[in-house]
């Protein structure tokens, strides 16, 4: 179990602790939904952290095997939220930048543990994720 704190600062932004490491971060409302969005909101969390559980994930299988995730790697990821009531993410496009070559032995299964990330396993199957990987080593 890992406990966070979160407080509402007003103004439809919070402060969330990280309890073990005591790392802060700050939330906004987006500018589209009455906020400043002067800092991640809360969907927008949601959406980096898949793309961040996908390449954390392929550095774990990595080095589970042996080998070199080498440092570099990048995802672009892109929130879409649904045009109508209610107001949830409807589509996470997730495009990741393996500094490896395309011919690499384990690319099938860099990408399979990305999209069977822990993130990508715990949200709910409404929610489409369409993933792009670039080998570009």
């Amino acid at each position: 179990m890992v406990e966070f704190s979160l407080t509402y600062l007003g103004g439809l932004r919070c402060e969330a602790t990280h309890g073990p490491s005591g790392t802060r971060i700050l939330t906004d409302a987006p500018t589209d939904n009455l906020g400043q969005g002067a800092a991640f909101s809360p969907t927008d969390l949601c959406a980096t952290s898949l793309g961040a559980c996908m390449v954390t994930t392929m550095g774990i299988f990595a080095q589970r095997q042996g080998f070199d995730f080498p440092a570099g790697a990048r995802a672009t990821i892109r929130k879409i939220m649904t045009a109508t009531a209610p107001r949830k993410i409807a589509r996470i496009e997730v495009e990741i930048d393996v500094p490896l070559p395309a011919d690499h032995p384990h690319r099938a299964d860099l990408e399979r543990v990305a999209e069977q990330c822990p993130v990508a396993l715990s949200l709910h199957p409404e929610v489409e994720k369409a993933t792009t990987f670039r080998w570009v080593g």
